[in-house]
């Protein structure tokens, strides 16, 4: 625990950085705002899944996973509309706790580089080593998971792509603020 003692400066600044920059890509730029669109339907859709709670949930989908693979199911998804579905509790979206978490997760990565940084850089370092290492790191953890929902669940591509773009941004200030305050 001794890089706490040395890096809670920077872990602290860094996750308020990455959350404040975060903010200002969701909300201020251009990119963001198209992302989403309103689904066709939506109060039908709203009507028809009036009784399901909140979850996980795919269409068309059998009752049994052995019957994934049987061409009826096969036939009923190539025809479609087929879907990845998340549905979330009842009531107004809840900001506070959604930027809280989102906090939390930032101080999460920050805490984990400063962690690998400390056991990988011992001793005084120069900015740029730093930076290299300390980004890098932010820019995974950011990053690579994202992947995974154009993979697996049809994310677009370009939604992807503006993720990957915010982690370079955020790494770029993790990597700036623990090269700044880097213990010397």
């Amino acid at each position: 625990m001794t890089f706490l003692a040395l890096l809670w400066l920077p872990i602290l600044l860094s996750a308020v950085l990455v959350f404040i920059l975060s903010a200002a890509s969701h909300m201020a730029v251009p990119y963001r705002i198209k992302e989403w669109s309103a689904a066709p339907g939506q109060d039908v859709l709203q009507k028809t899944l009036a009784e399901a709670r909140p979850g996980l949930y795919v269409f068309p989908s059998p009752d049994s996973s052995l019957e994934r693979g049987k061409a009826e199911w096969m036939k009923k998804w190539a025809e479609g509309p087929s879907a990845f579905l998340t549905l979330v509790p009842r009531g107004p979206l809840s900001m506070g706790r959604n930027l809280g978490l989102s906090f939390l997760l930032n101080l999460f990565v920050s805490l984990l580089a400063a962690y690998v940084a400390h056991h990988a850089l011992v001793g005084p370092h120069r900015y740029l080593a730093v930076f290299r290492l300390v980004g890098t790191i932010g820019f995974a953890a950011y990053s690579i998971g994202t992947v995974y929902e154009s993979i697996w669940y049809w994310r677009p591509w370009k939604s992807i792509a503006m993720n990957v773009l915010d982690a370079l941004i955020f790494g770029l200030a993790m990597g700036g603020v623990f090269g700044w305050l880097w213990p010397r």
